[in-house]
């Protein structure tokens, strides 16, 4: 194996130390690559990161409503005081009829305009 000539040294990009090892290795250390990608994956503003909470939350209000049968009514009371925000959603899904039913993450809801009341429903992987 060749010795790397002084222009082909490589250096850490977290802390700046030489890197020894292997030709692809790109950190010096465990300590240097977890930090590194940690920094780099991490949320950038606290906006993103209050979302993120958000839309975990309803998550868990709409799994917690929806543990017996994946398909119960609740009255919008019931999400509101458990918590859920109705202005925050990861997706949409619309039937072939026509009806949207909205999702954070694989639970979901839909509004019964004639019952005044919401069922909640587990997305199946067919309609991913």
């Amino acid at each position: 194996m060749k010795t790397p000539d002084e222009s082909a040294i490589r250096t850490c990009p977290e802390c700046g130390d030489k890197i020894i090892g292997r030709i692809d290795k790109k950190f010096c250390s465990d300590q240097c690559r977890n930090t590194y990608n940690n920094r780099l994956n991490s949320d950038a503003s606290n906006l993103v990161r209050n979302i993120n909470n958000i839309l975990r939350k309803n998550r868990r209000v709409l799994m917690d409503l929806n543990k017996q049968s994946g398909k119960t009514m609740v009255s919008k009371d019931t999400l509101l005081t458990n918590g859920f925000n109705f202005s925050y959603h990861t997706h949409t899904y619309k039937t072939r009829k026509g009806t949207v039913y909205v999702f954070c993450y694989e639970q979901g809801y839909l509004f019964l305009e004639d019952k005044n009341t919401y069922l909640l429903v587990t997305q199946r992987d067919e309609e991913e």
